[in-house]
């Protein structure tokens, strides 16, 4: 007790174990401890004093630190050194994984084992932390720093190796930096696929060392990384011959001689990417396509300053290619566009997507379609030269078209669609038109061409001009629809959906509405009448006329229905009711957003309909108090509630 009451020390918090700097961007936690008593009073001796002053590993100049290192085989080891202290990880991170020492076995009988740690869980693959069999990092905004990447190449190094790795944004302080890439370069010699975005402090020193030690690399992705230069492009392509995917968007550094490069090292390169890049031209694309013309499978090219020049290379040497996008392409005229079609080389082109170029024309479209004999699915947006007559020859050389989608091409006109489905009535399986101003009703009396047997999906969006008179007509030309979708058409009314339901032979199974405010229960109960049977997804959001007389009918009707929105509509209490007694109804996904008639008292309903529900939309539904949506959220537990 007098010792107690005669210590003079202190109660000063130490803290103990793993210690790292107290920056803020350490991700370390080290447990307080207090500094031990003694319990009486003292002298120091000399051989006290020695013990205290006995020599730490601390001071090991880092060389000797760096050699002790490098003979810690085993990888849970490894990452346990690197939690002493920041020093430590940065200095783990140094050591390259073929630096690393390997232990050596004992005796014959460990002949049939790995002589390591490191290297039995080497061959193992983790499909559970990647889709492609190795592991997989994602680091997203502030998580992105030095530090976080040099832990994952010492933690991952002992685990078979890090295959992938996504950086998407940066730590505004203490962003991702060439050290860091480097890190992971020296410590996961087996990365395939390497993805960065928005890191602006990554340049080609980074890059470099990913070129000298990541020789398996087959995917790399650079986006809005103004330090990469070709530099980068050069070594990498110069030592990952295996490289089969490359993407470039925003990159003011990357031009042609990179890309000239990849084209002459990267024989197996089947996926290109280039978008925003002003300067790669012709001589870049000229290069890719004529190097790599056997295997390249895949090509966009989006807001280049290419000309006429690169489509017709694309179209003598992309004999491999079977899928294009051009978008953006304000240099490449008609001739262009004319001269990729005859040059007959896009005899597998399957996909096509051109998008805001203004060299497609009537003449170059059916250029195209004369040339791409092999072409199954034809995308074109914003295409302001294209009118009626190219669409219709398009359609005419194009004998292979399945798939056709059409947006904001405001030339084109009903007259051209009719033409298109007079001309693909065989094979056209899917017709989509958004935003085509062009588009009006169309009158009675216009002659009717054959019925398409062949289109199922049928979608028109936000063209304000169509009315009933043209989705009558359609209806009657295309009697094997299963998936109707004419959102933000508020122009119709029951008088033209009701004709398109009584054509659909086959039975409709995915029926999108929204944003048809004229439609009323009358074409709700004539849909679930008919269709009833088949019927697995229904939108009706916006609908304001609709009520809890089609809830009633869906109910009766609807016994394979999982997917309804019935968002902005007069519905209420009652008609989820209706829907919660439907014993046979199995939905899987119920938005009620914005339903102001929708009160608490729906919450036994709710309750019901939510045993089987794994999607449930609350949002601004001003009756329904917090309190009942905490109820919900505690009774249906499986359901993804948004309020």
């Amino acid at each position: 007790m007098p010792a107690l009451v005669n210590y003079n020390g202190d109660d000063e918090l130490h803290s103990g174990g793993c210690l790292f700097p107290t920056a803020s961007y350490v991700d370390v936690y080290s447990p307080p401890r207090k500094r031990a008593r003694t319990s009486a009073p003292f002298a120091f001796s000399e051989s006290e004093f020695e013990l205290q002053n006995q020599p730490s590993i601390e001071v090991l100049p880092e060389e000797c630190l760096f050699e002790i290192f490098k003979r810690i085989p085993c990888g849970k080891e490894r990452s346990s050194a690197a939690c002493v202290s920041k020093s430590w990880l940065m200095l783990l991170s140094s050591i390259r994984k073929a630096e690393i020492c390997k232990s050596k076995s004992n005796g014959s009988e460990n002949l049939n084992t790995v002589a390591s740690v490191s290297d039995d869980v080497e061959m193992k693959t983790c499909d559970e932390n990647g889709d492609d069999g190795y592991l997989t990092r994602c680091l997203d905004g502030k998580k992105a720093t030095d530090m976080r990447l040099a832990a994952i190449a010492v933690g991952t190094s002992g685990h078979g190796g890090l295959g992938k790795l996504s950086i998407r944004g940066s730590n505004y302080i203490h962003g991702v930096t060439n050290f860091g890439l480097s890190a992971i370069a020296r410590g996961c010699p087996s990365l395939r696929s390497l993805s960065l975005w928005n890191v602006p402090c990554v340049g080609d020193e980074g890059l470099f060392e990913i070129a000298k030690e990541c020789h398996l690399l087959e995917k790399l992705e650079l986006s809005h990384c103004p330090s990469v230069s070709d530099k980068s492009l050069i070594a990498i392509a110069q030592s990952c011959p295996n490289l089969t995917a490359l993407n470039i968007e925003s990159c003011s550094k990357i031009g042609n001689e990179g890309m000239q490069a990849i084209g002459k090292f990267c024989p197996k390169l089947q996926s290109i990417s280039i978008k925003d890049c002003p300067l790669v031209r012709d001589h870049a694309i000229s290069s890719l396509l004529s190097s790599a013309s056997s295997v390249l499978t895949k090509v966009k090219l989006q807001g280049l300053n290419i000309t006429d020049f690169s489509l017709a290379v694309i179209g003598h040497y992309g004999k491999a290619v079977t899928s294009l996008m051009l978008s953006g392409l304000r240099n490449v005229t008609e001739k262009g566009f004319w001269v990729m079609g005859n040059a007959q080389g896009l005899q597998k082109l399957i996909s096509l997507t051109i998008a805001s170029c203004g060299g497609i024309t009537d003449v170059s479209l059916e250029a195209i379609g004369k040339g791409c004999t092999s072409l199954k699915q034809m995308c074109l947006r914003k295409c302001c030269f294209l009118s009626d007559n190219g669409l219709v020859a398009f359609a005419r050389s194009a004998g292979s078209l399945e798939i056709l989608q059409l947006e904001e091409c405001n030339r084109v006109s009903e007259s051209g669609i009719i033409g298109v489905l007079s001309n693909c009535a065989a094979k056209l399986k899917s017709l989509a038109l958004v935003k085509c101003m062009g588009i009006k009703d169309m009158a009675l009396g216009i002659p009717m061409p054959s019925p398409s047997n062949s289109l199922r999906s049928l979608s028109i969006r936000n063209c304000p001009g169509f009315g009933n008179g043209s989705l009558a007509m359609l209806g009657k030309l295309c009697p094997q629809l299963q998936h109707v979708d004419l959102s933000g058409l508020y122009g119709i009314t029951n008088v033209g959906i009701l004709p398109l339901l009584e054509s659909c032979e086959t039975g409709l199974v995915k029926v999108n509405l929204s944003g048809c405010l004229n439609l009323t229960d009358e074409a709700v109960l004539a849909l679930t009448s008919i269709h009833g049977e088949t019927l697995e997804l229904l939108n009706l959001d916006g609908c304001r006329k609709i009520t809890d007389a089609s809830l009633m009918a869906i109910a009766d009707n609807c016994a394979f229905l999982s997917d309804l929105d019935l968002s902005k509509c007069a519905i209420s209490d009652s008609g989820l009711a209706a829907l919660s007694k439907a014993e046979q109804l199995n939905l899987q996904v119920l938005s009620v957003s914005s339903c102001s008639e929708v009160t608490n008292r729906s919450m036994s309903s709710l309750k019901k309909l939510g045993k089987a529900l794994v999607g449930l939309n609350l949002q601004h539904c001003n009756s329904i108090s917090s309190s009942t949506v905490t109820q919900l959220v505690e009774s249906l537990w499986r359901c993804d509630i948004l309020s």
